[in-house]
């Protein structure tokens, strides 16, 4: 029998993605936590699909789960252990590390998961970081907001998709933001049991936003991509696009993936794929985060159709510890770019255009994921944006002036809580 896949962290659409296309029937194995396999129908979802072999349910957010499971489950014999989740990360180094198998290392994934820690190894090893401190009230967030004056960003030390983040220009902001940040509600996304509460408060730096993903080997870089990043305005900063990659001067790109490599080098990363975001202001990439797992909202996707690249199966091989067999690329061919849909707050009472855009040029992914009667409470995180649709071109900028276009055909009309209907556009 082949040996298994373990895949930590529940992602419904691992199953429809590449990762069938060298992976056999009955070779994955899902590690999620109870809570989250009933409240996302997970079990239901794996039973139609002949890639996976079981889905084990398990408590691996918790502190020595990794340990516990290695010894549950010594027979298993897995050829890799992937996290699919930023909360996941952890365990699966830990466990990596139990069966013998390549990974991040448990000490890198947990600098990687607290972004306080990572302040501090970052910045020792002379990284640009921005001001930061911890803080345990609106207080605490006023004071340093005192030492450092202009915007300041009060986010979660140990959470995901901007969940918890806001910009405060002012002191008095401090109380209501506090408020905000503190509810960190995921929904179905993690177990029902509360999070420990870790905020921080950062001086905000102002310039272009980028990501870096990098394929590691035991620390050496395989293949790196960066990626161009655009905002929704106002004071959450949730990605609004995803342009892939930069096109940017190659001088920049060469800094931002040296600055990537020596960050992963400060944490000991040892083998697997990290996701390190970076904003840039005179010249100077300050870091803002780094995960430890493949990057959300698509951007895998743009990258194999941009360059082209096979990323998942690579990432697979390294993570078995099987030779890449395809040459890497070192430049995109082309183009791809996401851009994400939000409206105002309100009732949605109809939706139009979705067709129209999935058929626009360059479109491969058109989704909206609300409807008429559907009550939309605003954009607070990532989690929070109703759409998203992605384009591949010639070029960085045609694919995101395609994506804007397309955008512009979809159509939500919301009606306000206590006003006359209006509409809102994407």
């Amino acid at each position: 029998m082949t040996r298994p896949v373990v895949l930590v962290g529940f992602v419904a659409a691992a199953l429809g993605s590449s990762i069938k296309d060298f992976q056999p029937d009955g070779s994955v194995i899902f590690v999620e936590e109870p809570d989250v396999v009933r409240k996302r129908n997970a079990r239901e979802t794996v039973a139609g699909s002949a890639l996976v072999r079981e889905l084990i349910e398990w408590e691996f957010h918790l502190p020595g789960k990794a340990d516990e499971f290695y010894h549950v489950h010594r027979d298993l014999d897995p050829a890799a252990v992937v996290p699919l989740t930023e909360y996941a990360t952890p365990f699966a180094a830990r466990l990596a590390e139990r069966y013998g198998l390549p990974g991040a290392g448990f000490g890198a994934a947990q600098i990687l998961r607290d972004k306080a820690v990572l302040r501090l190894v970052s910045r020792a090893a002379g990284i640009a970081n921005p001001a930061s401190a911890r803080v345990e009230s609106p207080d605490e967030v006023r004071e340093f907001m005192a030492r450092h004056p202009g915007k300041t960003v009060l986010k979660p030390a140990n959470r995901q998709a901007s969940v918890g983040t806001q910009v405060l220009t002012d002191a008095a902001e401090a109380d209501q933001a506090w408020a905000n940040c503190v509810v960190q509600d995921e929904g179905i996304f993690v177990p029902d049991r509360a999070m420990e509460l870790k905020m921080l408060a950062e001086s905000f730096v102002d310039g272009d936003e980028y990501s870096v993903e990098m394929l590691l080997r035991d620390g050496e870089p395989l293949f790196a991509n960066v990626t161009g990043k655009r905002l929704f305005p106002g004071p959450r900063p949730v990605e609004l696009a995803h342009i892939v990659p930069a096109g940017i001067p190659d001088e920049l790109t060469t800094l931002l993936n040296e600055e990537t490599r020596r960050l992963t080098g400060a944490a000991g990363f040892g083998t697997g794929i990290v996701h390190c975001e970076w904003i840039v202001s005179d010249g100077v990439p300050y870091l803002v985060e780094c995960a430890g797992r493949f990057a959300g909202d698509g951007i895998i996707e743009l990258i194999q159709r941009a360059y082209p690249v096979e990323l998942n199966r690579a990432y697979f091989s390294v993570m078995k510890d099987e030779p890449v067999v395809d040459v890497l690329p070192r430049e995109a061919a082309g183009g791809a770019a996401v851009r994400f849909v939000s409206i105002e707050p309100g009732l949605i009472e109809d939706v139009r255009g979705v067709e129209k855009a999935s058929q626009a040029e360059g479109v491969f992914l058109c989704d909206v994921g609300v409807s008429a009667g559907d009550r939309f409470d605003g954009l607070r995180s990532s989690w929070d944006r109703v759409g998203d649709l992605m384009v591949t071109a010639g070029s960085p900028a045609e694919a995101l002036r395609l994506a804007e276009e397309a955008v512009a055909l979809i159509e939500i009309d919301v009606r306000p809580d206590g006003e006359e209907r209006e509409n809102a556009a994407p």
